[in-house]
């Protein structure tokens, strides 16, 4: 997960994370990174596999800015509590 300038978000998944980040720095990838430069790595993770990868981008863009920012804290018992919606 990306953190753009502005604020923004931006989740992907790749199978060379390094030259991914390199690629978005320098505005060489296309679309919603491009116009929110500069970029920098927030959270990563790995997975056994690129299928296991998409769903968990896809999971993570239905998210709530709330709930990101907790799983770049590492805050589990925050997105826990923000999964179960409002009270």
């Amino acid at each position: 997960m990306l953190h753009c300038r502005g604020g923004a978000y931006y989740v992907g998944h790749t199978d060379d994370l390094e030259r991914r980040i390199v690629q978005h720095e320098n505005g060489e990838l296309a679309g919603f990174t491009s116009d929110r430069l500069p970029v920098k790595l927030v959270w990563s993770e790995s997975f056994g596999t690129r299928m296991e990868a998409l769903e968990m981008e896809r999971r993570i863009k239905g998210w709530s800015r709330a709930k990101k920012m907790a799983l770049i804290r590492g805050d589990w018992r925050g997105i826990s509590r923000l999964s179960r919606g409002k009270e």
